[in-house]
């Protein structure tokens, strides 16, 4: 089942396009890895699959229902989880159980299944036994672990992460990748990383976005399907 895709899509900053003829699918059930140098809007690609940023130019869809039939669930962790508002009022256990109500009412009562798939999310990224701080007295690389946690909480469809990563040694990332294809191939999910450890993950992956400098300048696209389109580099 096709989730995602872009068209023939033309994006830019400013007056300088950095995307120009984009085409990809996501599909339901695969583990896709978005490579690529620094500046070659990979972020951008992203926000444009989630209809986060509007093409100039193309068509961008992205399916409202899963292969269930049922409303979509997009899991999203972006890059600077850093920069995360340490003033924020929670500890991580209710910043993550807050995952849960996107798939039913605010004001609906949480269910012990709530708590337990809460208490399951924290458990895989590490964070449990840390449940009771508050958010503002996290390092960056656990902000990163507990938006990672809220993300999986939410039982998503299609998660998206943006160099989710970027600070692990090489034992923790070898325990994410795990993680992930686990949830792709135990769960059914579908999961779409921008990541620069190619050779680490690429065991795992089922398909691959490349984008890589063409000779005459830019950057081109390549992937083992569905994928075309021309890059130059943002700023």
């Amino acid at each position: 089942m096709l989730l995602a895709s872009l068209k023939d899509v033309e994006f830019g900053y400013r007056d300088v396009p950095c995307l120009q003829d984009a085409s990809i699918d996501i599909y339901a059930g695969e583990f896709v890895a978005v490579t690529g140098p620094n500046g070659a809007s990979k972020t951008t690609l992203l926000k444009l699959a989630l209809g986060l940023l509007k093409p100039w130019k193309g068509t961008v869809q992205l399916s409202p229902y899963n292969s269930e039939g049922k409303k979509l669930v997009v899991g999203y962790v972006p890059q600077q989880i850093a920069a995360f508002n340490g003033g924020f009022p929670s500890t991580i256990l209710e910043f993550v159980r807050s995952g849960r109500f996107v798939r039913s009412s605010w004001l609906r009562r949480l269910k012990a299944a709530d708590h337990e798939l809460t208490e399951q999310a924290l458990r895989q990224v590490g964070m449990w036994e840390l449940r009771n701080r508050r958010i503002g007295e996290l390092s960056g690389g656990q902000k990163q672990r507990i938006c990672m946690a809220r993300a999986l909480a939410q039982q998503p469809d299609l998660l998206i992460l943006d160099e989710p990563t970027t600070g692990m040694d090489q034992a923790s990332r070898m325990d994410f990748y795990e993680l992930m294809n686990r949830q792709v191939k135990k769960h059914g999910r579908t999961v779409v990383m921008v990541t620069h450890g190619l050779s680490e993950v690429q065991p795992y992956l089922d398909r691959m976005i490349e984008l890589k400098r063409k000779e005459e300048g830019g950057w081109k696209c390549c992937t083992t399907t569905s994928c075309s389109g021309h890059f130059a580099p943002v700023g």
